[in-house]
């Protein structure tokens, strides 16, 4: 009966930790979209206050007034001249493979604290920490997801483990 539980321990953890730390990654992303949404609108406040930003910069490329009224280009630029296609720069996904990382991850806190061994879960952050080092350090964004994530799956693992471990295995 013992192996049942640990089974259903681990795929608890291991899988269902995934919706848990998207829903986290969701509200994480909420809240910083409603802080810049905040600062924007107070920057906005700020410039319309400032007397200094009354100050208007025509662009090179505005278009401009004719005599008879209606809207013309600027002389130097052909009316449909637009720029070439641009081809839209290839995106860089940040920290590749966390949800199979996420899920090992899991299963690993979950059967260290099953088997009372936590000094593994150690092992586990360092060897986490360490594969990711280098892309941590370049991007911010990158290291802000990593604890979020990392922190997320660890609590849902250690708390499915713990209470498997309390109410069906002692």
């Amino acid at each position: 009966m013992n192996a049942l539980w640990i089974a259903v321990a681990l795929i608890v953890a291991g899988f269902a930790g995934w919706p848990v730390t998207s829903l986290v990654f969701r509200l994480a992303r909420t809240i910083d979209d409603k802080a810049d949404a905040a600062k924007a609108a107070e920057e906005a406040r700020r410039a319309a206050e400032d007397p200094a930003a009354d100050v208007t910069v025509d662009s090179p490329h505005a278009e401009t007034q004719g005599v008879d009224g209606e809207l013309t280009a600027a002389p130097d630029v052909p009316p449909s001249a637009g720029s070439a296609v641009e081809v839209p720069a290839p995106t860089q996904r940040i920290l590749r493979g966390g949800a199979i990382i996420g899920v090992l991850e899991r299963l690993g806190v979950c059967l260290a604290i099953l088997t009372g061994q936590p000094v593994a879960i150690a092992y586990i952050v360092a060897i986490k920490g360490l594969g990711r080092f280098a892309e941590l350090k370049e991007t911010p964004v990158a290291a802000e997801r990593f604890i979020i994530g990392t922190l997320t799956s660890m609590l849902w693992a250690a708390g499915t483990a713990a209470a498997v471990k309390v109410l069906f295995l002692s």
